[in-house]
C-alpha cells in the first residue's frame, strides 16, 4: 500500500469518528470572529476537532497551527471531507488570503503572533483595499499613513470593506510616501480594528444585505512591527495577496462544482420536468449543458495548476484567469437558478413564493457584483494579456 493509500485511510476513518452529524452538509461555518458566536454544538465540536489536528490550515507548517500536508494529501483530505459532505470547520479572510502572504513575506515575528490565532479561529480579518476614489486603479489610493514613534497613525476612508463590522484585524494598504508615483510609496500593514480611530458603517445592497462597509480611520494606529514587506513596497504585497485569495487549495479543487450541477437538475425537475430523463425543453437543456462543460473545464484546469505547482506554492498571474472564468460562471449558474423557475424565479416577498425562490432572487443580484470584487474581470484581462500571454502593453 502506497503512503497515500495509508492517508486516505487513515483519513478516512479519523473524518468518520471525528466529524458530527451537524457538520455534515449544509449549515454554518466559523470565520473566526470574536464577534459572532458559533449557534450549533456540532459546528463548535467540528472547529475543535479540526483545530488539534491542524486541519483547519491543512497545508500550513505545524509551527503555526498547521497540518504540515502536501498538496497531494490536501487533495485527499478534501475528497474525503467531500464524501461524507464534511463542510470546512473554518473559512475566512485569516485563512485565504492574510494568513497565506504571512506565511510567504512577513517576519518570523508576525508568523509567530498571527498565524496560530487565525488557525485556532481565534480572529477575523476584513480588507482595506478600495476607496471611493481608487476602486479598480487601487493605486490611486490616498489613505495616509505616518510613522509616529512605534506606530504608523493612519487617516482616511475604505470601501467595500468586506466583513469589517466582524473582523478584529484588518490587513490595510497605504499611502506611506505622497511624492512618490502612484505604484511606489504604497505600505501594507495590519492593524486592530477595535480602536478608537476606526468607525464602520454597513452598506445595504440590493438583495437587502449589508456584508460590505465603510470604514473611516481618524489617527487610527498600526504598530511598526506590522508593517508586512518594505515601507514602500506594498504594492507587491498587496498583488501577492490577491493571487492568494484567487487560489485557494479548496476553492481550486472545488469551487462551483457538483453543488451548482445537482441544484440546477433539481430546480429543473421540478418547475420544468423531464422527458426520458432529461429536461423536458430543449433550450434550457443546452443552456444548463453548456454550463456544467464550462465549469467542468474549469475545475479540471485548477487541478492541473495544483498539480503542476509545487506543495504549497500559490500560482501566480494565472490566478487571474480562475477569477475571470470563475465569476462569469457564477452569473450564469444564478441566471439560471431564475430562469428555470420561469415567472416564480423573480420572486421577492410575499407568500407566493417558497423561501428558497425568495433566496435565489436575492443571491442573483448580489452576484452581479462578481466581476467586479477582488479585482474587476476588466482588469483580470489586462493581467492575463501582460503576465499570461506576454502581450505589449
Amino acid at each position: 500500500m502506497s503512503e497515500l493509500q495509508s492517508f486516505r485511510e487513515e483519513t478516512r476513518a479519523w473524518l468518520e469518528e471525528n466529524c458530527p452529524p451537524g457538520a455534515r452538509g449544509p449549515g454554518e461555518v466559523s470565520n473566526g470572529s470574536t464577534k459572532i458566536v458559533i449557534q450549533d454544538p456540532d459546528t463548535r465540536l467540528w472547529l475543535e476537532h479540526m483545530v488539534e489536528r491542524g486541519w483547519t490550515v491543512p497545508s500550513w507548517p505545524r509551527e503555526y497551527g498547521g497540518g504540515g500536508l502536501s498538496n497531494s494529501e490536501y487533495v485527499v483530505l478534501l475528497e474525503e471531507m467531500k464524501r461524507i459532505k464534511a463542510r470546512p470547520a473554518l473559512s475566512s479572510f485569516g485563512t485565504s488570503m492574510i494568513g497565506p502572504t504571512l506565511l510567504e513575506l512577513g517576519t518570523e515575528e508576525q508568523k509567530q503572533r498571527h498565524l496560530p490565532r487565525i488557525a485556532r479561529a481565534e480572529v477575523e480579518w476584513c480588507q482595506g483595499y478600495s476607496e471611493p476614489g481608487a476602486g479598480s486603479d487601487l493605486a490611486s489610493l490616498q489613505t495616509r499613513a505616518v510613522i509616529d514613534g512605534d506606530h504608523f497613525v493612519i487617516n482616511g476612508s475604505k470601501i467595500w470593506t468586506s466583513g469589517a463590522h466582524n473582523a478584529d484585524w484588518m490587513f490595510i494598504l497605504v499611502r506611506t510616501d505622497p511624492k512618490a508615483s502612484k505604484h511606489e510609496g504604497i505600505s501594507f500593514m495590519l492593524l486592530p480594528m477595535d480602536q478608537p480611530g476606526v468607525e464602520v458603517r454597513p452598506i445595504k445592497l440590493i438583495s437587502g444585505n449589508s456584508p460590505f462597509n465603510e470604514t473611516f480611520f481618524n489617527n487610527a494606529l498600526a504598530a511598526r512591527d506590522d508593517l508586512v514587506g518594505e515601507l514602500n513596497r506594498g504594492w507587491s504585497v498587496g498583488k501577492r495577496l490577491l493571487q492568494h485569495e484567487r487560489s485557494g487549495m479548496e476553492s481550486l479543487l472545488q469551487g462551483g462544482t457538483s453543488k451548482g450541477r445537482s441544484k440546477l437538475s433539481l430546480i429543473a425537475k421540478e418547475y420544468i420536468g423531464e422527458a426520458d430523463g432529461k429536461i423536458a425543453d430543449a433550450s434550457m437543456r443546452d443552456d444548463v449543458l453548456q454550463y456544467e462543460m464550462a465549469q467542468r473545464s474549469l475545475n479540471l484546469t485548477k487541478r492541473r495548476v495544483i498539480e503542476e505547482s509545487a506543495d504549497g506554492a500559490t500560482p501566480g498571474p494565472a490566478t487571474s484567469i480562475f477569477k475571470v472564468m470563475s465569476t462569469d460562471l457564477e452569473k450564469i449558474h444564478n441566471d439560471l437558478t431564475i430562469r428555470l423557475r420561469g415567472h416564480q424565479g423573480f420572486g421577492w416577498e410575499g407568500d407566493a413564493f417558497s423561501a428558497e425562490e425568495v433566496e435565489d432572487m436575492r443571491v442573483m443580484l448580489s452576484s452581479r457584483a462578481a466581476s467586479i470584487y477582488s479585482g474587476s474581470n476588466e482588469i483580470q484581462r489586462n493581467i492575463i494579456a501582460k503576465r499570461v500571454l506576454g502581450l505589449p502593453d
